[in-house]
């Protein structure tokens, strides 16, 4: 059995919400460790236990963490023309390391324009514009981590 990133989005969710600072979960050689980060309220994340994938049949250097840890950032109050993470994870702002980004600012966007990826224990989902216009400001770091419902682009939207 694995976790799903809806599920570990809801884990983190439940996390925020109550008074616990910590939580580990071991299942079927998964490590979650979801721990609050100082009176920010902010939560540091990691899975330790390595992972088989399909590109990774080994699971050599999965849960490997990223200079400088993960941590998560704070997020700004969305407004009509952002598009908001919809979910936890590593921010990607190309396909693949070395392409070209998916959007820039003054590219345009429709609904079903993917403007990201977003990557949860090793599962990339892409993220969509949702929204009709030009990208104005890109507020996240490439291959950092996002929170659910943090502000990722503002678009200024077609009339």
């Amino acid at each position: 059995m694995s976790l799903t990133a809806a599920e570990v989005a809801e884990i983190m969710r439940l996390i925020e919400h109550s008074r616990f600072d910590e939580l580990s979960l071991d299942m079927d050689g998964v490590r979650l460790t979801l721990r609050r980060a100082g009176a920010s309220g902010t939560i540091v994340h990691s899975t330790e236990a390595p992972q088989a994938t399909a590109g990774n049949p080994t699971g050599a250097g999965a849960g490997a963490a990223r200079p400088g840890g993960l941590v998560a950032a704070a997020s700004l109050e969305p407004g009509p023309g952002d598009i908001t993470s919809p979910m936890l994870g590593t921010f990607y702002r190309a396909p693949k390391p070395g392409s070209a980004p998916f959007v820039e600012v003054g590219s345009r966007v429709d609904p079903d324009t993917v403007i990201a990826i977003i990557e949860v224990m090793k599962l990339m989902n892409t993220v969509r514009a949702g929204i009709k216009g030009t990208v104005v400001q890109i507020l996240p770091a490439d291959e950092t981590l996002v929170e659910f419902g943090q502000v990722l682009m503002r678009v200024r939207r077609d009339e």
